[in-house]
């Protein structure tokens, strides 16, 4: 910062994304620094991001989660806490895929695959020396290789060949078991970030910092200056230059494409009669390859299932459109409770992230090699450009309340350099 500029800047700080780690840091700001200017730009139509709630029909009381929808690390998630304190209920019921009911199969097939899982996962936690992609510790021939693959796409939301080990190994989204919000994480955030001043439906497009006085934003709908901006949007936004830096951040850029977007889509469901399928239970389309949906069956005991697609099967959906999306699900739920089942089912809701405007995919993965990039992301340029989000978090990529924690460290810096330069 260069000195008091305020009088030539029409707001001291601008936040440009609106998900996780823009909300953050935009509250976090009000709480600590209420002396200071604060506007929230956002592309979309609504606050959240990859956090995105939808109504169940018939049933007003559940959130139907098209982006994130688990609180991850719950004992120790800043959203837990959020959430009771803006008055939402967060249920405490085991994750069905653990310790929670699961349709497995047969026992010793069970067994065999659980063996298989586990052992590669070890392989992979051992690893040592220069990195290399997830693939490289299957085992060649393995029977158990699709369901180990399939695993993998969830995770990540990209195939084996182009995910890091390094990173999956700093992976730590913190101690606790998973919890849900009833209704919905993106209802949560939606609601939380309600208190930032903020603008729907502004298309940021430059950023210009030649000047020492402000940083110039060319929005869809005008220039806004600021003393200092922070940058949330994903990396695939990044990586395609959406949004155009002068003089150019070439770092920025970089990063961002070696720390592309998985995909992970979602569909639900509506079940004509509930009573069709056990309640809160999870199921595994295939355990035999790796293009196949896993299934939450009645969540809340509502009348829907959650069908949840990551990797190429979820870009090939996606491209393929709602009824291939439906009548791949229909047909894994038939392979598993017979023909019959398909007359229950309906459409509900489906997400397309790789298609959604301004995002692009679901949730950030390294390459091979590009771990490292994470900070390189996150760090500030000249203390008045940050940069937050989940792929900004080294340990907690990929979850929501891995954002909020860069978009609270975020406000901490630019709160920092202003009081520095008073």
């Amino acid at each position: 910062m260069h000195g008091d500029t305020s009088k030539k800047a029409d707001q001291d700080v601008i936040i440009i994304g609106a998900g996780a780690a823009g909300i953050a840091a935009g509250r976090h700001l009000q709480a600590i620094r209420p002396d200071l200017s604060i506007l929230l730009l956002e592309a979309g139509d609504r606050l959240g991001g990859r956090a995105w709630t939808v109504g169940l029909p018939g049933d007003a009381d559940v959130g139907l989660d098209l982006g994130c929808g688990w609180l991850h690390g719950a004992r120790t998630n800043a959203w837990t806490e959020i959430a009771s304190e803006v008055g939402l209920a967060v249920d405490r019921s085991p994750a069905p895929w653990n310790g929670g009911r699961q349709l497995l199969g047969n026992a010793q097939d069970v067994h065999d695959a659980q063996g298989a899982i586990g052992t590669y996962f070890e392989r992979l936690e051992s690893h040592e020396g220069k990195d290399t992609d997830l693939a490289a510790k299957l085992e060649p021939g393995n029977h158990w290789n699709g369901q180990i693959r399939a695993i993998g796409t969830y995770i990540t939301g990209a195939e084996l060949e182009q995910s890091s080990i390094v990173d999956y190994n700093r992976y730590d989204p913190g101690p606790g078991p998973d919890w849900r919000v009833r209704e919905g994480y993106g209802t949560l955030l939606s609601l939380y970030g309600r208190p930032i001043p903020a603008r729907l439906g502004v298309e940021v497009r430059r950023i210009e910092h030649r000047s020492a006085d402000h940083i110039g934003i060319a929005t869809d709908q005008g220039v806004l200056r600021a003393r200092a901006v922070l940058v949330t949007v994903s990396t695939n936004v990044l990586a395609a230059e959406r949004i155009v830096f002068d003089p150019p951040l070439r770092e920025k850029n970089e990063a961002a494409a070696r720390l592309p977007l998985g995909l992970a889509d979602k569909l639900f469901l509506s079940l004509a009669d509930a009573q069709a399928l056990p309640a809160d239970t999870h199921m595994l389309g295939s355990t035999r390859r790796a293009a196949t949906g896993t299934y939450q069956l009645r969540p809340f005991g509502a009348a829907v299932v959650e069908a949840y697609f990551a990797g190429d099967l979820a870009h090939d959906l996606e491209r393929a459109g709602e009824e291939a999306a439906f009548s791949f699900a229909a047909d894994e739920l038939a392979a598993q409770f017979g023909a019959d089942i398909r007359k229950q089912l309906s459409v509900a809701a489906i997400s397309a992230w790789a298609a959604t405007p301004h995002i692009g995919g679901s949730y950030s993965y390294a390459e091979p090699g590009a771990s490292d990039l994470r900070a390189v992301l996150a760090a500030p340029h000249d203390e008045r450009i940050f940069f937050a989000g989940e792929a900004c978090s080294r340990a907690r990529y990929s979850t929501a309340h891995g954002a909020y924690e860069t978009g609270v460290a975020a406000a901490d810096r630019i709160s920092g350099s202003f009081s520095r330069n008073r």
